[in-house]
């Protein structure tokens, strides 16, 4: 069985050299395209997460950030500052409570400082950073779930909070010790408009 002969359609012959140097400039040329278009093609085939703002309208007027939560089983916040106040440091509790936002971080919203009763508060951080609050929602009423820890927090992240926070810098610079603070990780809020 005789096969065909493929060389003929594939072979080419060259006169002189600046046809040849034409033919490598384009095929750089085309490489060079090939090359962008990848690029491109890859920036925009990425797998982008919603934007963490986009907010969820469910029953009695409640906007949901995170995962899917309703507003039954909730705590009341002088439930839950005795809940904290029988933990200790590394102690978690997972829960679902309700209370009035005192503080959001002015950078992006990654997190909230929950008032609690006795002029305590709860730090709320938000699971693996899924989801961030607006800005805008000091003194509204949410209900937070997930899991609630006390810990030591040190001289450094206390400074950086209040920086994220808008303190000015002389009330900042008089953090001196470690102090017991109350954290919360949540991994869905509801916020009451």
């Amino acid at each position: 069985m005789k096969y065909p002969n493929f060389t003929l359609l594939f072979s080419f012959k060259m006169t002189n050299f600046v046809e040849h140097d034409q033919m490598l400039f384009i095929m750089k040329r085309i490489n060079i395209l090939l090359a962008f278009l990848l690029v491109i093609y890859t920036c925009t085939s990425q797998n982008h997460q919603p934007d963490n703002r986009l907010k969820e309208s469910i029953a009695d007027n409640l906007i949901s950030f995170g995962i899917q939560i309703d507003a039954n089983g909730t705590v009341n916040m002088e439930e839950m500052s005795e809940k904290y106040q029988k933990m200790i440091p590394l102690d978690t509790l997972q829960t679902k409570f309700t209370a009035i936002v005192s503080e959001v971080c002015k950078m992006k919203g990654c997190w909230m400082k929950l008032e609690l009763t006795n002029g305590q508060e709860t730090m709320v951080r938000f699971k693996d950073y899924g989801f961030f609050m607006p800005e805008d929602i000091k003194g509204k009423e949410v209900i937070v779930n997930g899991l609630a820890f006390v810990e030591e927090m040190s001289v450094e992240d206390q400074k950086h909070y209040a920086k994220d926070g808008g303190e000015f810098e002389e009330i900042i610079n008089k953090i001196s010790k470690p102090r017991k603070s109350y954290g919360f990780e949540a991994d869905g809020v509801l916020i009451k408009e």
